[in-house]
């Protein structure tokens, strides 16, 4: 089921472009009870990130939910708020991450974030698809 849904936020983060740019085109899916709760991808600059998204389409309690992501929340706060903090606030019962962000003020941080919050976390669910569809978005050294 893990590769169904992350599957459905990668399909989803294709709407993220071309508003979304220069930040990556990910997409986020909240999943309760093995049914999608909620959607969300990055919109303008400045405005929601995926999971920010998501989050603002679902009021409900997210103790027994999974969230997917294709990349790492956000660990830090740029023009928008904390990705990883916000989940961690929300507490869901599980985050499964696609891919690392490979931004120097992130790399692992999200996680670090989430897992320290005492949430599960699993990576590297669809990751040679994501790789491929955000190679071109992400952060280059």
């Amino acid at each position: 089921m893990d590769k169904k849904f992350m599957a459905r936020a990668l399909l989803i983060s294709q709407k993220a472009l071309p508003d979304c740019q220069p930040n990556p085109p990910v997409g986020c899916v909240i999943v309760c009870d093995g049914e999608i709760v909620a959607e969300g991808y990055t919109r303008k600059p400045g405005e929601y990130h995926a999971e920010a998204d998501a989050l603002s389409r679902f009021a409900g309690d997210l103790s027994e939910c999974d969230v997917y992501v294709t990349l790492e929340p956000c660990s830090f706060t740029g023009r928008t708020p904390s990705c990883a903090k916000a989940l961690a606030s929300r507490r869901p019962r599980r985050v499964i991450v696609s891919i690392l962000d490979s931004d120097p003020r992130n790399q692992g941080a999200g996680i670090q974030i989430l897992q320290c919050a005492g949430i599960a976390v699993e990576t590297g669910i669809l990751a040679d698809d994501v790789n491929i569809w955000l190679s071109s978005y992400l952060y280059q050294c």
